[in-house]
């Protein structure tokens, strides 16, 4: 397992300072320059819990083969395993820069409270990751979804919804 950003640390005492939301995204950016010269994308970022843990993420897409290791994922999945919870309820994500729907996505089912960032998408299509054709996806018309249709097979109806009829008579499970 890539460990790289996981880096939790305790809430403040009363005699330290509580970083500002400027100094966080400063170590994101400082995170994303660095996982640049650790074959990792230029992109970094920080969950702060409701309690004031810190996590850190960097992107490994490319270093993990893996499509979905955002920073902003990273991050996330870094305070969730730690913190032994889905739900990230109360913290703050900073981030080196602006989420792409993933991330954002991601985030919003986190319940993560608040997103800072310091770079934004039009930044980032200048070095080259042009997320605007992602945005067009969501934002647009039908036309916009053509790079990827996604159409409902019709299944018998008792198939098509079997697991959640599993799920609605399990009593055990953990809603989310």
């Amino acid at each position: 397992m890539d460990t790289i950003g996981i880096t939790p640390s305790t809430a403040p005492s009363a005699a330290d300072t509580v970083p500002t939301p400027a100094e966080y995204l400063a170590r994101a950016v400082d995170l994303a320059t660095e996982n640049v010269r650790n074959a990792g994308g230029p992109f970094g970022a920080i969950i702060v819990s409701a309690d004031g843990q810190v996590f850190e993420g960097v992107n490994r897409v490319t270093a993990n083969l893996d499509p979905s290791a955002h920073a902003e994922v990273t991050a996330i999945r870094n305070a969730c395993q730690a913190l032994g919870t889905f739900d990230l309820t109360g913290a703050v994500l900073y981030t080196s820069c602006e989420p792409c729907p993933m991330c954002l996505a991601t985030s919003l089912w986190a319940r993560v409270e608040k997103v800072y960032f310091a770079a934004d998408r039009n930044d980032a299509a200048d070095a080259g990751f042009d997320d605007a054709v992602f945005y067009r996806y969501f934002e647009g018309t039908s036309e916009d979804r053509a790079i990827m249709p996604v159409a409902q097979e019709p299944l018998p109806p008792q198939q098509r919804v079997a697991a959640f009829t599993e799920w609605n008579q399990t009593t055990t499970r953990v809603d989310y």
